[in-house]
């Protein structure tokens, strides 16, 4: 089980946190220049490499704040939170 550092409520168990999926880059400036493949892709695929992974995380069962969590996916170790985007 993860063990994450909120910034308002402290360490806290997953448990308490819901998953919100991996950061996205921003939003492409022009999205109907994109053809709707790459669209869907920017939409849908998220990236799947090995080692610090940025996702989102909101403390559902706390305090309600969205985290930005760098997460390493070899060693599942949490490498930096950050409040927001």
């Amino acid at each position: 089980m993860l063990l994450i550092e909120c910034p308002f409520c402290g360490p806290r168990a997953e448990i308490e946190f819901a998953y919100g999926g991996p950061a996205q880059p921003p939003r492409p400036a022009d999205p109907a220049a994109l053809s709707d493949a790459d669209w869907v892709d920017w939409l849908t695929v998220p990236e799947n490499r090995a080692g610090p992974v940025p996702e989102r995380w909101c403390h559902a069962r706390g305090c309600g704040a969205w985290l930005t969590i760098t997460r390493d996916t070899v060693s599942h170790a949490i490498v930096a939170v950050r409040h927001g985007t």
